[in-house]
């Protein structure tokens, strides 16, 4: 029997014994079933900062765990070992989700990711490791594409914390030509996430040559201001040659540099620049007076000046989880 898997806007038609795009969701005996369930691939105690995420528990640890498989298949990818493979071909470890909060309990982690591939994928899994990791007084937070139907998505935002999405390019182009999909579900993703109340950051891969001028960035951003709001964190990341994409150079400082003044002139309040050391890069600043709130230098936290999730100098109310 041929069935049909929802989860996704590509809405995946197998046979029995085949697997959807994502390699890991299967029609066994006309049953649908994520294969990689209870089975990461990677388990890694992070800073948090790594994600990134900036806004959200600052200085803590978080559990970082990720089974094989992805929906989208960028040829920039930087985990494409992991995301584009077969799970037969990847080595894993039986890590059922009650067992989850234990171990992030034992390493000292105050949260637990779901990240490195996308957790959209490996749906179930998610959904149920958050339930119990809420349970056990531990946030959830979620690393991803977004590329995910309406339905499914509302779901499990209700089980976690935070997000952070990527937002590849304002380009429904880019989408189909890099990523193999399309711009719309991402976005609706960013405003469904917005609308629930979860912690929302952002994230933009500038690639030369691809989604890096002027009218593309101020697009992009105004979106974000527009649409979810100018607190909402958006981090400007370095690219560098991997995967399917080895023929561009990395993204240059000044271009990241640009980028940065360009959000800021849009309207957004915090702007960081990510996989590159530059002054002031990590930093998070008042918006209202200016003044350093919080100091960062390779997902390290030197200084956190923020009070009650105000700036303590103005008092203005600063976007994030604090605590």
């Amino acid at each position: 029997m041929i069935i049909r898997c929802d989860l996704c806007p590509k809405r995946c038609l197998m046979e029995p014994g085949q697997s959807g795009e994502c390699r890991i969701r299967v029609n066994l005996d006309g049953k649908l079933v994520a294969v990689t369930y209870g089975y990461p691939c990677t388990v890694h105690v992070d800073p948090i900062e790594k994600k990134p995420f900036f806004h959200f528990l600052p200085g803590s640890t978080s559990l970082s765990i990720a089974t094989v498989g992805c929906n989208l298949h960028c040829k920039n990818c930087q985990n494409w070992e992991i995301s584009q493979q077969n799970p037969e071909k990847v080595a894993a470890s039986k890590l059922l989700p009650a067992e989850i909060p234990k171990l992030a309990v034992e390493h000292g982690c105050r949260s637990v990711s779901y990240t490195y591939t996308d957790p959209v994928v490996y749906y179930e899994y998610t959904v149920d490791s958050s339930v119990f990791v809420r349970e056990a007084g531990l946030k959830n937070a979620l690393v991803t594409a977004g590329y995910i139907n309406r339905e499914p998505w509302a779901e499990l935002c209700r089980k976690v914390d935070a997000v952070r999405i990527d937002l590849k390019a304002l380009s429904d182009k880019f989408y189909r030509d890099i990523c193999n999909a399309t711009l719309q579900p991402v976005l609706d993703s960013l405003v469904t996430a917005r609308s629930l109340g979860i912690h929302i950051e952002v994230i933009n891969l500038l690639i030369p040559t691809l989604n890096d001028s002027d009218k593309e960035i101020r697009s992009l951003c105004l979106w974000i201001v527009q649409n979810l709001g100018r607190e909402i964190p958006l981090h400007f990341s370095r690219f560098f040659p991997n995967y399917q994409m080895k023929n561009l150079p990395p993204t240059p400082a000044a271009a990241l540099i640009r980028a940065r003044e360009i959000a800021r002139n849009a309207g957004l309040y915090y702007v960081y620049l990510g996989n590159i050391l530059i002054p002031d890069g990590e930093n998070t600043f008042c918006p209202e007076c200016r003044d350093l709130l919080v100091e960062r230098r390779a997902f390290q936290v030197l200084k956190n000046n923020i009070e009650n999730g105000r700036c303590p100098r103005c008092h203005f109310e600063i976007y994030g989880v604090w605590l």
